[in-house]
């Protein structure tokens, strides 16, 4: 009997300093999201950076000056330390001219809303259009089908998937590859509905790749509603012809940076819990949604910690990464230096999905373990909006940490709005809304904060 009441005593005693820790959390926690709701800075950070350096495409005059910007801003903050990792970047230049024109004998005459994709070479071209939604149509028509002709690529994006990223990844690899599957059959051009579920008359650009067993030919987005348009006037008069003209080209690869702030680790001196976003962004936009509002909130995450007293037991980073959108180049020199200098990420975040409502976090792991543990934190996190805690993609630029068995996590917010703007010239700060942004920040200095108390 004595031993029975000693393990009730015991188990007792657990259970109470369990409950304990888990209110000490929810009350920081609190404490988290009352500092970012009320003395944040990531709003007004945003607000510069897209205002006044909106075209950050790497390489370009206006990634300079955001790394200068937000190092100088970063700081300021007086973190534990703040420094700049040299990268160098390509250098595509989009150019002044991209004109695509329907001007044919029994059609109305029409330009059509166009911007080049990115990587893109300048050209002209005048011929009649061919439309395809699968490249296996390239196949059966063939070099006697395709060969002068430009290659209209019109598949849009799946309305029926709930999470939209599912419709992008269904019609985005016409956008990259598109060019030259229709090169590899003699075509001189391409034209590709931009990648939107939202039907308006602002192009998506976004990256292509030319195969180099093929002919680097001009590749151009239009928007939806000329895509639309297009389509029902070839399906009218199948001979229609288009004369398109660009002038993009690629220069010599650039010197640019990767920015990152630290907060020191109290026990774990060469282990390091990072959030990111990529200070890159799109030339024909201000790159609010993408992806200014990652960095902003990862750089937030740190301030509203630092804000608290929090003192970390791991080393915590906000990494601001350079040329995500066309190279990766960032991403990928981040991990080799991390591997020079022995630096174990246990931990990378990323938010590239846009500034809206916070709904959770995606965990790329097989591991059945990795995602329970991570899903554990719903019942802390849950109060706040963040309920979606599932096995998904962590993001592009930390995934090459995950050779070194980094656990990639990837912010999710709403998602419903993130392609009507995505590599657009409507992504602008005006579609950013405070509130919202402010919540991603605070969802991300949670994450970091139950991560940081509970990994070993």
């Amino acid at each position: 009997m004595r031993i029975f009441q000693i393990l009730f005593i015991l188990m007792s005693f657990a259970f109470s300093n369990l409950q304990s820790q888990t209110n000490q959390d929810s009350l920081f926690i609190r404490r988290i999201f009352d500092q970012a709701l009320t003395d944040s800075r990531c709003y007004e950070v945003l607000e510069h950076l897209c205002t006044k350096i909106p075209a950050r495409l790497s390489g370009s005059v206006g990634a300079a000056k955001a790394v200068d910007y937000m190092f100088q801003v970063l700081k300021e903050e007086k973190f534990d330390s703040t420094f700049l990792q040299e990268v160098m970047v390509p250098h595509w230049v989009r150019g002044s001219i991209c004109k695509v024109n329907v001007n044919q004998k029994g059609v109305e005459p029409k330009s059509l809303v166009a911007c080049a994709l990115g990587g893109s070479v300048g050209g002209k071209a005048n011929a009649n259009v061919v439309e395809v939604q699968q490249f296996e149509e390239l196949d059966k028509l063939g070099e006697a089908g395709i060969k002068g002709k430009i290659v209209f690529f019109s598949r849009p994006m799946e309305p029926r998937h709930i999470h939209t990223f599912e419709a992008y990844g269904g019609c985005v690899d016409q956008r990259w590859a598109g060019p030259s599957k229709a090169a590899k059959y003699g075509a001189v051009a391409t034209l590709v509905r931009s990648v939107s579920l939202r039907e308006d008359s602002y192009p998506h650009t976004g990256a292509m790749g030319y195969d180099s067993l093929y002919p680097k030919i001009p590749a151009l987005a239009i928007s939806t509603s000329d895509a639309t348009w297009l389509s029902k006037n070839l399906k009218r008069n199948p001979q229609l012809r288009v004369a398109l003209e660009s002038d993009s080209r690629t220069l010599p690869d650039t010197l640019s940076h990767n920015v990152v702030t630290q907060m020191r680790g109290s026990i774990s001196t060469k282990e390091f819990i990072i959030t990111g976003g990529h200070l890159d962004a799109w030339d024909n936009g201000q790159g609010a949604h993408d992806d200014g509002a990652g960095c902003v909130q990862s750089m937030e995450a740190l301030r509203i910690l630092s804000k608290l007293g929090y003192i970390p037991k791991h080393n915590i980073r906000a990494v601001l990464f350079m040329n995500e959108e066309n190279g990766l180049r960032g991403g990928k020199r981040y991990a080799e230096l991390a591997d020079s200098l022995k630096e174990k990420h246990i931990i990378a975040i990323e938010s590239d999905r846009g500034g809206f409502s916070p709904r959770g976090f995606y965990i790329d792991s097989d591991e059945p373990s990795n995602i329970s543990r991570i899903a554990k934190y719903r019942s802390l996190l849950e109060p706040y909006g963040l309920h979606d805690f599932k096995k998904g993609g962590g993001g592009s630029d930390i995934s090459p940490l995950k050779k070194q068995g980094t656990l990639c996590l990837g912010f999710i917010p709403d998602s419903q709005r993130y392609f009507d703007l995505h590599h657009a010239a409507s992504d602008t700060f005006d579609k950013i809304n405070k509130r919202e942004l402010e919540l991603g920040a605070a969802s991300i200095a949670a994450m970091i904060y139950l991560l940081d108390t509970y990994s070993e």
